[in-house]
């Protein structure tokens, strides 16, 4: 498998890139939502550093599979291997339906333009910044969009909630979470070392779109963890831990036999 990790100790100097908030009823995409990009990216710095860490006790522990746990884990990190290439006109495609459905009143001059930070992308190609998830990144967006709308658009547009001054930019932290979920779940192995994976594939075997949806519900998740600590950019490591930890024990609780049993799941709104 691809080595991915893209994280950076925590308590380093902090790289970001930060989205000013937006006063009530004004549209975020207008001119006054202001991107600050710190001196390097935030993607693979302050923002993926609590992506990577390893526990001692995992690393000699693997779980046995079913051969139907085998195939579907291979499928999913089939998923996984594939980077975003920005020559292939299905990752072009995929990349326009994400932002039709982002903003779909507002079209889009092209694919490298200064409008991806009005999503919160780092820069004007969001390209550079799918490095850390690869094209499954772009594929959970899309998924999330399409199933769930209404969240989708109210982490977007960040509508809930008594919002900080600087908040966490969607796409980056979007990326963030599917890079997360890989390693949480450690889905580049043969076969998983940690009982969340091993709980994982259970839901996986049941349902192929378990990633994605366990996806929705982290996002959902991790905003409501950042609502509740009443975080700032600066945080966004603290919250993702913490996002984390929650997600983990939701996952092993006995009796939930399906990610939709999980409470965080009630979070979503399609």
């Amino acid at each position: 498998m691809e080595d991915r990790s893209v994280g950076s100790s925590v308590g380093g100097a902090a790289s970001f890139v930060a989205v000013r908030k937006i006063p009530h009823g004004e549209p975020c995409h207008s001119n006054s939502a202001e991107v600050v990009a710190g001196s390097a990216a935030w993607l693979g710095k302050g923002l993926s550093c609590v992506c990577v860490q390893k526990r001692d006790s995992d690393a000699s522990t693997f779980f046995d599979l079913t051969l139907a746990q085998e195939e579907c884990l291979e499928r999913l990190q089939r998923r996984i291997d594939v980077p975003y290439d920005s020559s292939i006109t299905e990752h072009q495609d995929a990349l326009r339906a994400l932002w039709n459905a982002a903003f779909p009143e507002e079209e889009l001059r092209g694919l490298i333009s200064e409008q991806w930070k009005e999503m919160g992308w780092q820069g004007k190609d969001p390209s550079t910044d799918f490095r850390g998830g690869g094209f499954i990144s772009l594929e959970n967006f899309l998924y999330f969009s399409r199933n769930f709308p209404k969240s989708f658009q109210d982490l977007l547009w960040k509508r809930e909630g008594d919002r900080s001054a600087w908040e966490y930019p969607f796409a980056v932290a979007g990326v963030n979470i599917t890079f997360m979920l890989i390693q949480m779940l450690d889905l580049e192995t043969v076969k998983p070392r940690t009982l969340v994976g091993a709980t994982f594939l259970k839901f996986l075997e049941e349902n192929e779109s378990a990633f994605d949806l366990l996806y929705c519900i982290t996002f959902v998740l991790m905003d409501r963890q950042w609502l509740s600590m009443r975080a700032s950019y600066m945080d966004f490591n603290t919250v993702m831990k913490s996002t984390r930890s929650q997600l983990e024990k939701e996952l092993l609780v006995e009796d939930i036999t399906r990610l939709e049993d999980l409470p965080s799941y009630k979070l979503l709104s399609s």
